[in-house]
């Protein structure tokens, strides 16, 4: 029963968190500090000055915001076959925000659904433990059983090895008269 429950809860937050993360998208590129965080960032230089991003331009000093986006393009454009040479546009502060905005929705989806599997994999984790703990419950008491009905074996034996030896006390003649007993026994009942 419980398990149905947990799977829907699961369904229905990974379908909810979608028009959530649509909206922190919307919201994100709204807003002011994350706007400009966003354009600092893409402008920032994180490539050091002079390193040849695969175009004849190499120079010691590259423009703010130029470095990240030439870097990018030009990796593009070897995948896909064109020239590398030619000279990039800068990178327009709009799209910027608007692939920020994008990261930040898709990162959200993904955080939630990473969640949702962490969450599935250890009640499932769990579940295997509980199962595997009434295994070795049910193992141990056919263990118990088993070592039970071998004692119960061993005392049967030794019963068994007593009547044997009384038997042998009494002799033939014991059994003998066993038997003459039962023969007395059952002799007034047949006519003659």
């Amino acid at each position: 029963m419980i398990l149905p429950v947990v799977k829907l809860g699961t369904l229905a937050l990974k379908t909810a968190c979608k028009p959530i993360a649509n909206r922190l998208k919307k919201e994100a590129g709204l807003h002011p500090k994350f706007r400009h965080l966003i354009i600092n960032i893409a402008q920032t230089d994180l490539l050091l000055p002079g390193i040849d991003l695969g175009s004849s331009q190499s120079t010691p000093e590259l423009e703010p915001g130029v470095a990240n986006h030439r870097f990018t393009t030009n990796m593009q454009r070897r995948i896909y076959g064109h020239a590398t040479d030619v000279a990039i546009r800068p990178l327009d502060e709009e799209k910027a925000v608007q692939a920020a905005a994008d990261l930040l929705g898709e990162l959200f989806v993904f955080t939630v659904a990473g969640a949702a599997v962490i969450f599935e994999v250890q009640r499932s984790s769990r579940s295997e433990a509980r199962k595997e703990e009434l295994r070795k419950q049910e193992l141990e008491a056919m263990k118990q059983r088993d070592d039970d009905l071998a004692r119960e074996i061993e005392i049967l034996k030794q019963k068994i090895t007593e009547v044997e030896q009384l038997a042998k006390g009494r002799g033939l003649a014991g059994i003998f008269n066993l038997r003459h007993a039962h023969d007395a026994e059952d002799a007034p009942l047949k006519p003659a």
